[in-house]
Formats: structure tokens, sequence, C-alpha cells
């Protein structure tokens, strides 16, 4: 068994809509980032490197490339899955919190649970996802930004 954390951020700018685990939720702010600037994806993506002694997201995928440039991050997930397999691992589960005041993730926490869950290949039994604040203190408190925060299991297939 193998653990891995990954925390990822981006300030808040123009648009009317963000990417939380491959979802497209309104919102008055668009967010600030090189890709799509999914934070739940970029967390988790750092969370599977992370378990498997693979580096982080920037070593991979550096905001840099201009293959990058408004790149879905599914792409990033699916090409870590496929690392994965090469070394025969698997995901046993995985636990994503959103830090924000806003957006409200109740309306689409289960369209991100899905959707995370056909990406790392699992049940929806093993992705959690939930949300806090920060209860108005900081940049996230002030919806300046978001957060998101992954933890992931992975197993050794065998």
């Amino acid at each position: 068994m193998r653990i891995g954390s990954g925390i990822d951020v981006h300030a808040f700018g123009p648009g009317d809509f963000v990417m939380l685990g491959g979802v497209r939720v309104p919102h008055t702010h668009g967010v600030v980032a090189h890709s799509d600037g999914d934070v739940v994806l970029h967390a988790l993506t750092d969370a599977l490197l992370g378990a498997a002694g693979l580096g982080d997201i920037g070593q991979h995928f550096k905001d840099t490339d201009p293959r990058w440039k408004g790149a879905d991050s599914k792409r990033f997930v699916r090409a870590v899955m496929d690392m994965l397999r090469d070394r025969r691992l698997r995901v046993g589960n995985a636990d994503v919190t959103v830090l924000a005041e806003r957006p409200k993730l109740s309306p689409v926490r289960d369209d991100i649970r899905g959707q995370v869950a056909a990406l790392l290949e699992v049940g929806l039994e093993q992705v959690n996802v939930k949300a806090t604040t920060t209860e108005k203190l900081g940049f996230l408190g002030r919806a300046e930004g978001i957060a998101a925060q992954a933890v992931v299991l992975l197993l050794d297939v065998g």
C-alpha cells in the first residue's frame, strides 16, 4: 500500500465558471491558470504521483509548456493512471476536500464524485468528495481563490 497527498490553489479571475473534478461549475469568477485550473484534479494528480513516488504535477505537466495551455485536467489524471498501470498499481480509494467560500459544492458533489471515480477506474464507494470553508479567514475566506486537497491509497496489483 502507498499513500499520497496533493494540494492545489488557484486565484479567482475573469470568467463565469470553475472546473471542479472535471465538472463545469457556474460561478461569478473563473480561475487564473495555465490549464483549465481544476484544483480537484490537480490535487488528485499530485496525490497519485506522490503515492507512486513519481514526483509532482509540475515535473510532468509544466505550466510553461504550451501543450498544456488551456488543457483539460482530465488528461493529467489519465496520463498518471497509465503510469500507475505500467507500475502495476491501482487506486484503493480517494478522499478530496475543496476549500472555498463559494461556489457551493452540494449541487455538484455527486457529479464530481462520479467523474473522479470514472477517471480513477474505481467505484463510487471508493471516492469521497467534501467541502469546507475557512470561516471567512485568509484569501480563501475573502473569496479570492479556491483550493483542494486530495489523499489517495494505491494498492499493488501483484
